[in-house]
């Protein structure tokens, strides 16, 4: 969720190149930065559960 806060406009590296700030300032790209964060936390829960869970089930 970090594109949508005030955090991604006072990112160090769009101060030194300009062209980067302004492609950071793209809907599109904001969409997808928060879309490839959403997959990976939804894969690492994923993950951590199935772990969890043969874990669990193995211990019976």
């Amino acid at each position: 969720m970090a594109p949508w806060t005030g955090l991604w406009d006072r990112n160090y590296f769009s101060g030194l190149w300009p062209w980067l700030a302004a492609l950071m300032q793209n809907d599109f790209v904001r969409g997808s930065v928060t879309g490839i964060g959403l997959i990976t936390a939804w894969m690492g829960v994923r993950d951590l559960s199935s772990t969890f869970f043969s874990r669990w089930s193995d211990s019976k």
